[in-house]
């Protein structure tokens, strides 16, 4: 456990230098897809820009909750400082209430999805898949949310937290109370941080006639959700609320290497849960550790939300089911106030 908490500035380097290059990199190709879409060609030149918006936004999301859970967690790069520069970089151009977020995800760790105590992940976890109108949003974007984040953002900026954005405004009310004058006054200049940044970004842009660069740094973090979503919804979903053993309200899967790099390795959900000071460059290795105490984990997206989909259309049909894993042989484990025994692969209540 001692080498696999150690943090590293090399390894915490290794990810966010190639992840914001790729940002800019992405950014600069729509930029230009852009510049190149003209009435004489726009037959050709519009969809090589879609695709190009496509691709920035997909890999761009991540960004949003996903790079600056582990650097709120403090455990990517040695220095610390560089914890806190990171974690602000993310933020700014995420929109991401990283104060709010810090507060509620130890809340997180501490009750994970105990209801009225988890207000960051409240299960179960309803899906629309079977929506047009939630896969569209999915793919392209969803103009509600983002309006949601830059209101709550604006808003936090003069004090009132009471609005929906990454968070729910009442979640944000609870553990951010007025009585804590040091976090609100926080979380404020940090809103203000933002959105006066952004304004003057924004204002760089169009004033210099590359308005389009609004759409892509300002807001690039905030459509085509699809793939965080595929890599982030299994954490939860169709889990059991309300218990105390990770292996039951949270799942592990694995990915190839290059979800797992934007994803920065939470598919090892239970084993992050267990263990939240591990870095996350270390998480693939701690589950040789402990294999003894996991359920087995399905490998790959496919596999993993082949296991996913039928679990949620039982969701909908019986509000009460929930997936129990089938945990290491001859082990009780309670759930609320009743024992599950696995031997064999079999359950017994």
């Amino acid at each position: 456990m001692s080498k696999l908490m150690r943090k590293s500035d090399t390894r915490a380097f290794a990810q966010v230098i190639p992840q914001l290059s790729l940002f800019a990199a992405t950014a600069t190709l729509a930029n230009l897809a852009f510049l190149n879409v003209h009435k004489s060609n726009w037959r050709s030149s519009l969809p090589v820009l879609l695709l190009a918006l496509f691709v920035h936004g997909s890999l761009s999301r991540f960004f949003f909750g996903i790079a600056g859970h582990e650097l709120a967690h403090k455990t990517p790069f040695r220095t610390q400082a560089l914890n806190d520069f990171f974690l602000r970089v993310y933020s700014f151009f995420s929109w991401f209430d990283y104060v709010g977020y810090r507060v509620s995800h130890v809340r997180h760790h501490q009750v994970t999805v105990h209801s009225d105590e988890d207000g960051e992940v409240v299960l179960p976890q309803g899906l629309d898949w079977h929506g047009i109108r939630f896969i569209l949003m999915e793919l392209t974007v969803n103009p509600g949310k983002v309006f949601d984040v830059v209101r709550s953002m604006v808003f936090a900026a003069w004090g009132d937290i009471s609005h929906d954005g990454f968070f729910r405004g009442e979640w944000l009310v609870r553990i951010l109370p007025e009585s804590n004058e040091a976090v609100r006054r926080e979380h404020s200049n940090w809103a203000r941080v933002v959105v006066v940044g952004q304004v003057a970004v924004a204002t760089v842009f169009i004033t210099s006639g590359h308005w389009f660069l609004v759409i892509v740094v300002n807001f690039g973090c905030h459509y085509c959700n699809w793939l965080l979503l595929l890599c982030g919804a299994p954490q939860h979903v169709g889990m059991s609320p309300n218990v105390a053993d990770f292996r039951l309200c949270t799942r592990t899967y694995t990915c190839s290497w290059f979800p797992a790099f934007l994803y920065w390795n939470m598919q090892y959900h239970v084993e992050h849960h267990m263990f939240p000071a591990v870095p996350f460059y270390n998480l693939p290795r701690l589950p040789e550790a402990i294999q003894h105490d996991l359920p087995t984990a399905t490998h790959g997206l496919w596999a993993t939300w082949k296991e996913i989909l039928p679990i949620l259309k039982r969701q909908r049909e019986d509000g009460n089911y929930v997936f129990v894993p089938r945990l290491p042989v001859n082990e009780g484990v309670r759930v609320d106030d009743s024992v599950i025994r696995f031997e064999a692969g079999q359950e017994e209540e």
